[in-house]
């Protein structure tokens, strides 16, 4: 996997930028009087990896011009490492364009934690191609990889066509282009036809693809084998399987990555992964973890095996890292993890929590 060299920056990704209101204590939405607002995105989540550590990383994003909200988020953004470019969007009264909102608690033992997502007049929806550069952003600034999520590609016809544009101008540049399906039934409910050629369109010219099974299977529409095991771990198996179908119908992309997770509280869970590279397996097995907040897990995963790539490791190091940077998000009541150091990840890989002074 050959990363484009002297970019300006590491990693892209096309974004909406919102917040997320989180009781605090753990306690659940509907009984909380207060609650803790952070700026959030799943593909900003992913950044934060590369951020952290070091990587110049960008988003592209839409903010409602004049809101207080959106001066939140790009002061957020900054304290982050996470560099913005941004079409400006007029909110138009108090019924118009806005951020969108995610309030979400985190769950306590048998208690599961609930999402409540309200994405009306969602500014994000508008994100358009023309409002942005791209021979300069893909070919004199350069990137690295390009970052695609099927969650800002299904938001909207303008998403979608402003993702497939992306990735068009990524792939005419040489630089990489990563795509998490991230399928949501409810995104696609009446653009199931246009939906699956423009994300067809997107996994043919990616190289690297990331997704569980209900998202290879219904935003590809690609069958796997039937899962028999009553655990995660005993299904690898037919997890492989699911790949080997997605490789045989997009051979473009030489990367395939999955997250494995068993829920057994909402304190703790069993976290793994499988990556195929080439005619390569690697798999981390599930082991148990413990969790404080599990939203922005996956994501981290992303950046975490995102981060690898870059850096230019083994394949192995890529999913073990990943591995861990989930790990660690789930530690963390924000969205995203935030590594202090590598080592701090390698750490948590190898099961080391002691103190260090």
């Amino acid at each position: 996997m050959i990363v484009k060299k002297d970019c300006k920056y590491a990693l892209i990704v096309p974004t909406s930028m919102g917040i997320r209101l989180t009781p605090v204590n753990r306690q659940p939405v509907h009984t909380s009087k207060l609650f803790e607002m952070h700026a959030t995105s799943a593909e900003t989540n992913v950044l934060n990896v590369s951020a952290s550590l070091g990587l110049p990383v960008k988003a592209l994003t839409a903010f409602v011009k004049d809101s207080p909200i959106a001066s939140f988020i790009k002061s957020e953004l900054r304290a982050r490492n996470i560099d913005y470019e941004a079409m400006e969007v007029i909110q138009d009264g108090p019924w118009g364009a806005r951020h969108q909102i995610n309030i979400a608690d985190s769950g306590f033992g048998p208690r599961g934690p609930r999402v409540y997502n309200d994405r009306a007049g969602e500014a994000g929806r508008l994100l358009d191609i023309s409002a942005f550069d791209v021979e300069r952003i893909f070919g004199a600034d350069g990137c690295g990889i390009l970052h695609i999520s099927g969650l800002v590609g299904a938001l909207s016809t303008q998403t979608s066509n402003f993702c497939l544009e992306l990735a068009r101008a990524a792939k005419k540049h040489g630089t990489l282009i990563s795509f998490d399906l991230n399928y949501r039934a409810s995104f696609w409910k009446g653009r199931e036809e246009e939906l699956s050629h423009i994300f067809s369109e997107i996994a043919s010219i990616s190289d690297i693809l990331i997704g569980n099974e209900e998202d290879f299977q219904l935003a590809l529409g690609i069958n796997g084998p039937e899962a028999g095991g009553k655990s995660i771990a005993e299904n690898i198996e037919a997890f492989k399987g699911l790949i080997e179908n997605v490789k045989a119908r997009y051979p473009n992309a030489k990367v395939f990555a999955t997250t494995l997770r068993e829920v057994v509280s909402a304190n703790r869970h069993l976290w793994g992964a499988i990556l195929n590279c080439g005619n390569e397996w690697f798999v981390e097995e599930p082991r148990e973890i413990e969790v404080l907040d599990r939203i922005g897990g996956g994501d981290a995963f992303v950046g975490g095996l995102l981060y690898g790539i870059l850096k230019g490791w083994s394949p192995e190091k890529w999913i073990q890292f990943g591995w861990a940077t989930g790990a660690l998000a789930v530690t963390m009541l924000t969205d995203y993890a935030s590594p202090a150091d590598e080592s701090q990840v390698w750490s948590i890989y190898k099961g080391n929590a002691r103190v260090v002074r």
